[in-house]
């Protein structure tokens, strides 16, 4: 069985055009991602799926594995599920799609990330989660929330804060979902057929797709944050951890 991280990376971006080939430390960013990804142990190989020559030609340039697909894709999902179709990887093989704009992700979540595939013969699909600290997360939209059942499994994805504290104490723990996302490539299948979800209409987080319609996601609560770069301002406080 393989296990291959896919960055769907694209170039257009209302708040941030060029995201990927923006300069982290002298690095471009797809660069930082790519490189980290390499350091999983779990992995048996990286690669970036875009659709922009820009971008393919700065991967190729830093001796990275990159694969043209189609304009025609209308999400991240759809990219990484283009792509492991053209590499050839069987419907056991697990694909996991690593996020283009979380240049410090740590490699010990990937492999936390996929190791329940390895206990569970069934799970179709499996994400992170991280113990929010920083308290401002808990109530921004952009820091995506999730709450989850006795055995691990997601109940609801959310920008708003969950669970919602009516009469408990302050003190309960409020988890950040951190958008890296493994999956076996037959659900990956399955996934980009689904129809579009209400909840998902309403909240514009894909993931609740997967809930909607029947089927389950894996939270692996991992300690290590991977903070995303959204807007230009942001690469200065990666700058700051980084050096």
């Amino acid at each position: 069985m393989k296990i291959v991280a896919i960055i769907p990376s694209r170039y257009g971006s209302t708040r941030f055009e060029g995201k990927p080939l923006a300069l982290i430390a002298g690095k471009p960013m797809i660069r930082r991602v790519y490189e980290r990804a390499k350091e999983v142990e779990s992995l048996t190989d990286v690669l970036v799926a875009t659709d922009d020559q820009r971008i393919f030609n700065a991967v190729e340039n830093f001796g990275g594995n990159v694969v043209m697909t189609s304009l025609e894709n209308k999400s991240g999902t759809d990219r990484v599920a283009e792509a492991a179709e053209n590499i050839g990887l069987e419907l056991d093989d697990i694909v996991v799609n690593a996020q283009g704009d979380q240049p410090l992700l740590d490699p010990r979540s990937i492999d936390e990330l996929v190791k329940p595939f390895f206990s569970y013969p069934d799970l179709e699909m499996s994400t992170l989660a991280f113990k929010i600290v920083k308290k401002d997360e808990i109530t921004n939209p952009k820091d995506v929330k999730v709450v989850f059942d006795s055995k691990g499994f997601a109940l609801y994805f959310s920008r708003s804060p969950i669970p919602c504290g009516r009469d408990y104490p302050a003190g309960f723990d409020t988890y950040k979902h951190l958008g890296f996302y493994a999956y076996t490539r037959r659900f990956l299948e399955t996934f980009r057929k689904l129809p579009i979800g209400r909840l998902e209409m309403i909240e514009k987080l894909e993931q609740l797709r997967v809930i909607e319609h029947g089927h389950r996601i894996m939270v692996v609560v991992t300690e290590h944050d991977s903070p995303e770069v959204d807007l230009p301002e942001d690469i200065a406080g990666v700058e700051k951890i980084l050096i």
